[in-house]
């Protein structure tokens, strides 16, 4: 009597999951902002985030029931060294993306966002030679026409949006070599980066330049920073196996959306001609979306056809 309500369900469960993930996502840089306002550097506040998210990773490896996965990725040169590719990359994104919200660019790390599921779908051609259709090719277009229009708006190349973008595209299609699961991967990254990161925090209490046990808010607000960092990608991992392309296509925009009515709340410039850069990727994140939509249509419609041959 369950079977057929349980995969509804279960749909809900994890719409429910990717509207979180993307929410905190696009609520975080109030987050970064506030451990700033508290006299807290972007490299410190990275140090504590790869510090802080490794227990947080580690406690979704265990509830996974993980840890001979994460020991075999030990024992995996290749894996390991995969991995640590990935660190780098996630750990530079981290570091533009505190570094432009704590200094009045919100609106800039917003754009890089929207422009991230463009440049996958350009990464994709370029190095597994995926086919971009025409519903592809305009929204690339579009975006770039955003970013050149950006560019005159803001008087040089928007490189703190092409950078966010870059990185975190390049760490997507990196973790896509890696042979593990989400949360394995995830656990890893933050341990090879606590190491320098506790380093770094160990040299700054050293020299009495540390903010953490200064002040409860403080180090309430650097505790959180490695939840914050942990869940949002553990529930991205988890809905992104159970929704189909086409929501999630339209759930990535909610995060950089946030981001832009942070940016324009918090007064950073938006005049006339950033306004119709915006225009145009958002553009083309409404064309790649609908383009996802109509792909997810098509697999399923295929399936169903398939079982319902099988079926007779």
């Amino acid at each position: 009597m369950s079977s057929p309500t349980a995969p509804g369900a279960e749909a809900r469960v994890a719409l429910i999951a990717g509207i979180g993930c993307y929410l905190i996502w696009g609520f975080v840089p109030l987050v970064f902002q506030a451990i700033g306002r508290q006299g807290v550097s972007p490299w410190e506040i990275l140090a504590h985030r790869t510090v802080w998210g490794t227990p947080t990773a580690l406690i979704f490896v265990l509830l996974a029931g993980q840890w001979r996965q994460v020991l075999a990725v030990f024992r995996t040169p290749r894996t390991l060294a995969w991995l640590m590719l990935s660190a780098t990359l996630i750990a530079s994104n981290w570091s533009v993306f505190i570094w432009a919200v704590t200094t009045g660019r919100v609106l800039d790390s917003s754009l890089g966002y929207y422009i991230t599921p463009l440049l996958n779908m350009a990464a994709g051609a370029f190095l597994f030679h995926e086919r971009i259709d025409r519903i592809g090719g305009v929204a690339i277009g579009l975006a770039a026409i955003g970013v050149a229009v950006q560019t005159a708006a803001i008087g040089h190349l928007p490189l703190i949006s092409l950078a966010l973008g870059v990185s975190f595209g390049a760490y997507g299609v990196v973790r896509k070599q890696v042979r593990a699961d989400a949360q394995t991967g995830l656990f890893i990254e933050c341990l090879l980066l606590a190491t320098p990161g506790l380093a770094f925090v160990a040299w700054l209490a050293s020299r009495g330049q540390g903010h953490f046990g200064v002040s409860v808010a403080t180090t309430a607000w650097l505790l959180a920073s490695g939840p914050i960092t942990a869940v949002p990608l553990v529930l991205f991992s988890w809905c992104a196996r159970r929704l189909p392309l086409s929501v999630m296509g339209f759930l990535q925009f909610i995060g950089p959306t946030i981001g832009i009515v942070i940016g324009v709340t918090e007064g950073e410039a938006f005049g006339p001609l950033r306004a119709l850069s915006f225009v145009f990727i958002w553009g083309g994140a409404a064309v790649f979306a609908w383009g996802a939509w109509r792909r997810s249509r098509t697999i399923l419609r295929a399936a169903r056809d398939t079982v319902e041959a099988a079926a007779e």
